[in-house]
């Protein structure tokens, strides 16, 4: 009888083990600890807006790459690049040492990231042969995401994406290289690794002393190409001259975006998908790691519908933020994205980022921006223009109004749950402190202090004060 007791007991135990520890490992795949950006030493004392510094030409379009090693970059710990993909374009499967983020700017396409491990979950139909000897079969592949202009697209470290125009005009994507994420364990420089074709921009990094690798002259960029072509042979269980073709050879000049002569044969889901309709069910929910496992997780949200804005003001514009806890894969790159839309005149600041370095980019229009540092010093007094980035430290206080064309941008914060701190208007810091301090501290007298601290009673985006209008109207 104590043998039988004994025997359920043990095998209860067993179940209740496995049944936990099936759970645990979901949430281990789903939320990484808490991850440490490393560190890097800034000292910056003049800020520049930025603009590419070199363009590699492809045949379906172009890439255009910030400096990498500018103080500021290095700084924040960001790399940028821009990619331009003509009608029918293909940007070449690759994957990064660093996490990347990309925001469609312009155009519409369809996006592919194959993550790790997952199933194929997707069918496209193929036709092969002649019209007598036609064979229509089903491929299957991993999800594919129809993207559109204002989409946020997240592609974590050693994944693997590709990207397709399907649209009738350019597909601009701007992308931001983490890397200084805890997760890429090589350097500070962005490397992709190309699955396909001979991109220009490996050859130039090979040109600059780097092709003591051993590998041959005549050899393509891609991943395949310095390996022996029999054991490729042999490990893809395909002809020679298959491999010839997989290696790409020098005389491939296509670049990393290539022309695709026919549309592909894919078949997407409509342009509002079941991620775009969960990000409007689970908007401001945090998730547990049950419901989003690693093969399900959302890689794309969308910043651009004005009913998902954290600030809005319709004399001023709005503002809207994706932290971890509105786009949980933000946890593990250890990002925060910010978009934001001025009309003419309107202004944001001055305020300072709590907790993480910022890049801004300029989506459209031009602003006036001023940044100063912790000894009050003015570092940045100049028009921040569409297509132009600037880097913003940790702590220095920003103000920037719009133009007469409005302004449009889209931040990124290096830190997951990124917070700005107002120093003026509703929930700011000088609202919060008493007006006798305010008028001890400014020497000033009360009624200037009470002035200071009531007169702006707007949050996030401000509408131009009565007299900047009428001195403009002037």
């Amino acid at each position: 009888m104590a043998y039988s007791y004994l025997l359920s007991f043990s095998i209860c135990f067993l179940v209740l083990h496995g049944c936990f520890a099936q759970i645990e490992q979901v949430t281990r795949l789903t939320r990484l600890p808490h991850q440490h950006r490393f560190q890097t030493e800034c000292r910056l004392d003049n800020l520049n807006a930025q603009e590419p510094s070199k363009r590699i030409e492809s045949e379906a379009g172009f890439t255009e790459y910030w400096d990498q090693n500018d103080d500021q970059f290095k700084c924040a710990g960001i790399a940028l690049l821009r990619h331009t993909i003509q009608r029918r374009g293909l940007l070449l499967p690759s994957y990064s040492n660093a996490p990347r983020l990309f925001y469609v700017a312009q155009g519409k396409g369809i996006q592919g990231a194959v993550l790790p491990g997952c199933p194929n979950t997707y069918q496209s139909p193929l036709q092969f042969g002649n019209r007598r000897t036609q064979q229509r079969i089903e491929d299957s592949h991993q999800k594919l995401r129809p993207i559109r202009e204002g989409d946020i697209l997240v592609v974590p470290e050693g994944m693997a994406q590709w990207i397709y125009n399907d649209g009738n005009n350019q597909l601009v994507l701007v992308g931001f290289y983490d890397t200084l994420n805890e997760e890429n364990q090589l350097d500070q420089n962005p490397r992709d690794f190309y699955l396909a074709g001979n991109p220009q921009e490996q050859s130039e990094q090979r040109s600059r002393g780097q092709s003591h690798r051993g590998k041959q002259d005549n050899n393509g960029n891609n991943v395949f190409s310095g390996f022996d072509k029999r054991c490729l042979v042999e490990s893809l269980n395909i002809r020679e001259d298959l491999v010839d073709k997989i290696q790409s050879r020098k005389e491939d000049q296509r670049g990393n975006i290539v022309n695709v002569q026919d549309d592909l044969q894919l078949i997407a889901p409509g342009r509002e998908d079941d991620e775009e309709r969960e990000d409007r069910q689970q908007e401001g929910r945090r998730e547990n790691g049950i419901e989003e496992t690693f093969c399900t997780q959302r890689l794309k949200h969308n910043t651009d519908d004005p009913q998902l804005a954290d600030f809005y003001n319709p004399r001023a514009g709005r503002a809207t933020t994706l932290n971890s806890y509105v786009f949980p894969v933000l946890e593990r790159l250890q990002l925060t994205v910010v978009r934001g839309f001025l009309y003419k005149n309107a202004l944001v600041g001055p305020y300072y980022n709590l907790n993480s370095n910022s890049v801004m980019y300029g989506l459209r229009g031009n602003a006036k921006v001023q940044v100063v540092d912790d000894n009050g010093d003015n570092v940045y007094d100049g028009v921040l223009r569409e297509g132009q980035a600037l880097v913003v430290p940790q702590n220095y206080v920003v103000l920037k109004r719009a133009e007469n064309e409005g302004f449009e941008w889209v931040s990124i914060k290096t830190n997951d749950n990124a917070i700005t701190n107002q120093l003026v208007g509703r929930l700011s810091i000088i609202q919060a402190l008493p007006v006798d301090v305010l008028q001890n501290a400014f020497n000033i007298d009360e009624n200037d202090a009470f002035q200071l601290k009531n007169n702006r009673n707007e949050a996030g985006v401000f509408s131009p004060s009565e007299s900047q209008s009428q001195s403009r109207r002037e």
